[in-house]
C-alpha cells in the first residue's frame, strides 16, 4: 500500500481523486493548498504527490520544489488543463514525474499514480544501494576538510599501496573501522576479502579459535574442523578492532602469525601459510598497558609500523555541519522518516559540545531528533544535550566544586573504592547485568571487570 498526498484547492476535486486512488488501496492524504502541502510533507512520508498547478496560496511548481528540498526521489504528477499545457511541460524540466489534463479519466489517473509510486520505490532502493555499497567500499567515510581529517587522509593515502601493519587509535566512535576500510578499499587487495573481528566480543579460547581456526575434536563442542579467519581473509585483509583486550596466549600466537605468515589451527601442529595484511585498531594506551605488563613489547612494536591516530569530533568542529546533513540523507533513506533541515541556532548547539562518544554520538542524535521531531526544520530544542556550565559540577578554574566543603581529613582509598563500585553496579543495572555492556560503557576490558567483580564480590544476575 502507498501513501499519496493529494493537493488542491478545490475539495470536490480531492475527493474525486481520494475515492479513485482508494480503489488500489493508497492510503491518502489532502492538502488544501501549498501551505498545507508544506506541513504534511515534512511530517510525513509519502510515494507520490498529485498536485493542481493554481492555488491561491502558490503554485503546483512550488509543492514541487518542497517536495524534491526534503525527499528528492519522491514522485510529483501535475494536474493542467490545456490552457497551462506550457506550464506542465516547464514542470517536466523541474523534475516533475508526469502530467494528467483535466478532465481526466479516472483509469488514466489511477495508472499514472501506480507508476509514479513504482518510480518513488525504485529511486529509493537505488539510493539505498548505493548507500550500502559505499559503507561497505569505505567510500566517502572519511568525511571532513580540517586540518585533522586531511592529514587523516594523507596518512591513508601513503599506506594503501603498502603491506605494511597500521595501528589505527583514537576514542570510541571516532571512525576506526571506516580508516581500516578505506585502507582496504584503496590497496592492491581489494578485490580480496575484508574482514572485522572485535577482539573484545569473545573470551579467550573463542577468539582463538575464530582467528586461528580448530581440528576436529580440539576442544568439548568442537564437532568439525572449522577454518580460521586468518586463512578466511586469505590475499586480503584482516581488522583485528579493540586489539588491546587480547589475552597473552592470543598475543603470543599473533606475533608468530605476523613474523613467519603461518598460523597453525587450534589442535594442530601443522602450519600453514597465510598472505594478510594486519590493520589493528583500540581505544587504549597500548603504550601503557606495555608499561603495565599487560600487552607485549615486541608485539606492540610489530603492530604499530604505521600509526594513524584518530582526532575526536572535539577537535574537528568545522566538520560537524557537513557530517550533519550527510547522516541527515542516510537516516532519512534507511529509516524511511521525512528529510529536515537543521537549523543554525541547532548547529551551533552541536559545534559547542564536546561529544563524548564522538561520530557515532553525532548520528544517534540525528536519528533521535529527525524520528520524534515534527517541526519542518530541527531545532535546538530536539538535541538534548548537556549545558556547558552543568559539566560534572566544575568551576571556572575546572576544580571540583564539591572540594570547598571536604573534611580536614579524607579516608582517600575508601572513598575511590566505593566510587568505582557504586559506578560498576550502576553499569551492571543499566545493561541488565549483561557485563560486556557494562564493560563498555565503563571502558573497561572485560578481564578487568572480572577482576573488580571479585575484587568487591557483586553478585547480580541477569534482569
Amino acid at each position: 500500500m502507498s501513501r499519496i498526498l493529494i493537493v488542491d484547492d478545490e475539495r470536490n476535486m480531492r475527493k474525486i481523486l481520494a475515492s479513485n486512488l482508494a480503489q488500489d488501496q493508497h492510503s491518502v492524504s489532502e492538502a488544501a493548498g501549498v501551505a498545507e502541502a508544506r506541513a504534511c510533507l515534512a511530517a510525513n512520508q509519502f510515494d507520490a504527490v498529485i498536485t493542481d498547478q493554481k492555488m491561491p496560496d502558490g503554485e503546483g511548481l512550488d509543492v514541487l520544489a518542497c517536495a524534491r528540498e526534503l525527499d528528492p526521489a519522491l514522485s510529483v504528477v501535475f494536474l493542467t488543463a490545456f490552457a497551462t499545457i506550457e506550464l506542465a511541460v516547464e514542470s517536466m524540466r523541474q523534475g516533475a514525474f508526469d502530467f494528467v489534463t483535466k478532465p481526466f479519466q479516472p483509469e488514466v489517473v489511477r495508472a499514472t499514480a501506480r507508476r509514479a509510486c513504482e518510480h518513488t520505490e525504485l529511486l529509493r532502493e537505488n539510493d539505498l544501494l548505493k548507500l550500502t555499497v559505499d559503507r561497505l567500499e569505505g567510500s566517502a567515510e572519511i568525511f571532513g576538510n580540517g586540518p585533522a581529517i586531511l592529514a587523516v587522509r594523507e596518512m591513508i593515502a601513503r599506506v594503501a599501496a603498502t603491506n605494511v601493519t597500521v595501528l589505527i587509535t583514537g576514542e570510541t566512535g571516532t571512525g576506526k573501522e571506516l580508516v581500516a576500510r578505506a585502507i582496504h578499499k584503496s590497496s592492491p587487495r581489494a578485490q580480496k576479502p575484508f574482514i572485522p573481528v572485535n577482539c573484545a566480543a569473545f573470551t579467550e579460547t573463542l577468539l582463538e579459535s575464530e582467528l586461528f581456526g580448530h581440528e576436529k575434536g580440539a576442544f568439548t563442542g568442537a564437532d568439525r574442523m572449522r577454518l580460521g579467519l586468518f586463512e578466511a581473509a586469505h590475499e586480503g585483509t584482516l581488522f583485528l578492532d579493540e586489539a588491546g583486550e587480547m589475552s597473552p596466549a592470543t598475543q603470543a600466537k599473533l606475533l608468530r602469525v605476523l613474523t613467519d605468515g603461518k598460523v597453525v589451527r587450534v589442535g594442530s601442529t601443522k602450519p600453514r601459510d597465510v598472505d594478510v595484511r594486519v590493520l589493528v585498531a583500540t581505544h587504549r594506551d597500548l603504550d601503557e598497558r606495555v608499561r603495565q605488563g599487560t600487552f607485549r613489547q615486541d608485539l606492540y612494536y610489530r603492530l604499530a609500523v604505521v600509526p594513524i591516530p584518530l582526532p575526536p569530533l572535539r577537535m574537528r568542529r568545522e566538520d560537524i555541519p557537513g557530517l550533519c546533513e550527510l547522516f541527515c540523507r542516510e537516516v532519512s533513506s534507511d529509516l524511511k522518516v521525512p528529510m529536515r533541515r537543521i537549523s543554525t541556532k541547532a548547529l551551533e548547539k552541536l559545534k559547542r559540545y564536546d561529544f563524548p562518544g564522538n561520530i557515532r554520538e553525532l548520528r544517534n542524535l540525528i536519528e533521535r531528533a529527525l524520528i520524534l521531531s515534527v517541526t519542518p526544520e530541527i531545532g535546538p530544542d530536539d538535541f538534548p544535550l548537556a549545558r556547558a556550565d552543568e559539566k560534572a559540577s566544575l568551576d571556572g578554574e575546572g576544580k571540583l566544586t564539591w572540594l570547598a566543603s571536604m573534611p580536614e581529613t579524607v579516608d582517600l582509598r575508601n572513598f575511590l573504592e566505593q566510587v568505582e563500585k557504586g559506578l560498576i553496579l550502576r553499569a551492571l543495572e543499566a545493561s541488565d547485568g549483561v557485563q560486556a555492556e557494562a564493560a563498555r560503557r565503563l571502558q573497561l576490558s572485560r578481564s578487568d571487570l572480572a577482576y573488580k567483580l571479585a575484587k568487591y564480590e557483586i553478585k547480580m544476575d541477569r534482569g
